[in-house]
């Protein structure tokens, strides 16, 4: 479960959530994409059994149901172990969901709440192309589309390379170094007490 996910020292690291229901606290998939320096991106993702009841709209959003998550480790079990590759990476997330799912799922399971350094896609998306904007927007299904992403919408592992994609592009379309300068914010170190 945990023992194929990235680890090393990387450009930036998005980070996608699913959830099971309107609780933002009901995270039943993480993804991440970790950049590398030479930009390739490796993506991880693991189901997680979200201790909480699926809405039909969700399951049929994601396609992730109790059937999938049975036997998956809840958040409490999966999320101390990804903390200490993410908390030294500046975070990437398309909107500002993933960031308030992983804060509610820490407060649901009573466990610290991460000080992670966070940068939205859709911020950098915006910068990069502005003519978006009242044309598709900048959400992913409308960035996929327009700049040719390849990717599987609502899994979390590919929604999180979409949005390090998406970040890759816009440095490329802007030939602006400050796209991933302003993401070598480095986060304070935390040490976990488990």
């Amino acid at each position: 479960m945990i023992d194929d996910m990235p680890d090393g020292d990387f450009q930036f690291i998005a980070l996608d959530v699913e959830t099971a229901c309107g609780d933002s606290a009901s995270i039943c998939q993480i993804g991440i994409a970790c950049v590398g320096h030479d930009d390739t991106i490796h993506t991880w993702s693991v189901y997680v059994d979200p201790q909480m009841a699926f809405a039909p709209f969700n399951t049929q959003l994601h396609g992730i149901g109790a059937d999938t998550v049975r036997g998956a480790p809840t958040f409490a079990q999966i999320w101390p172990a990804m903390v200490p590759l993410l908390s030294r990476h500046p975070m990437v997330q398309h909107s500002r969901f993933d960031e308030k799912a992983i804060n509610a799922a820490c407060r649901a399971h009573q466990l610290p709440r991460p000080r992670l350094t966070w940068h939205d896609s859709v911020t950098i998306a915006r910068a990069a192309w502005p003519e978006l904007k009242g044309n598709g927007g900048h959400g992913l299904a409308n960035l996929k589309q327009v700049l040719g992403l390849d990717f599987h919408h609502h899994d979390a592992g590919e929604d999180a390379r979409a949005a390090a994609m998406v970040v890759l592009r816009a440095r490329a379309a802007t030939s602006d170094v400050a796209v991933i300068d302003a993401l070598r914010t480095r986060p304070i170190q935390l040490s976990w007490p488990f």
